[in-house]
């Protein structure tokens, strides 16, 4: 059997498993070679290998408003739409306050070190601060590159540096596909009212 018709035979597999129900699967190899199939990834290092709905707007499967009124209140503080701050989330934790990624980013926003200390956060695994310094630095992005949402989101997830090294988004499959993602993710929250963003 070749690898490529393994991959599908245990795409095939994860599909047939979900009874019934359609999702993104997606795939990742650690470094001891272990592949793991889900369609939850709770870190970056995955990458899509099955689309769910040829493009459409993915509607979160449940609306989880555990932390409404923390999202809704750094939202108004620092005037940045608390739909996007939700799609955020989603896309870096799928709201799990105690995540890790395999690069130290924390929390529900997947703070990074250096970002935790920018903004002065003592435990980035306490909801109230993370989303604090997590929506506090959107708004700084937001007005680095003068509200265009998809270069704040690149520089979200790769950096400022690597943005503006590359004037524009970086052309890292990552960081696309977590703009991708996350716009998609905003417009379900707000209703699918916009067709899937293609990055450009």
């Amino acid at each position: 059997m070749t690898k490529t018709l393994f991959i599908l035979t245990l795409v095939g597999a994860v599909v047939a498993l979900s009874d019934g129900a359609r999702a993104d699967v997606y795939i990742y190899k650690d470094a001891n070679g272990v592949v793991t199939f889900t369609n939850v990834p709770n870190h970056s290092g995955y990458r899509r290998v099955l689309r769910e709905n040829n493009g459409a707007p993915e509607l979160p499967k449940s609306l989880n408003t555990s932390y409404d009124p923390l999202i809704q209140s750094a939202s108004d503080r620092y005037n940045v739409d608390s739909d996007l701050v939700r799609a955020v989330i989603k896309a870096e934790s799928d709201f799990n306050a105690g995540a890790r990624s395999r690069k130290g980013a924390m929390g529900l926003m997947q703070l990074m070190p250096d970002t935790a200390r920018l903004h002065q956060v003592a435990n980035a695994y306490d909801p109230s601060e993370n989303v604090e310094a997590g929506v506090r630095h959107l708004r700084m992005l937001l007005d680095r590159y003068q509200g265009d949402l998809e270069l704040s989101l690149a520089a979200y997830n790769a950096g400022s540096a690597a943005v503006e090294k590359h004037r524009g988004i970086p052309p890292f499959a990552e960081t696309r596909e977590y703009v991708s993602r996350v716009m998609r993710f905003y417009d379900a929250y707000r209703g699918g009212l916009r067709v899937a963003t293609q990055v450009r």
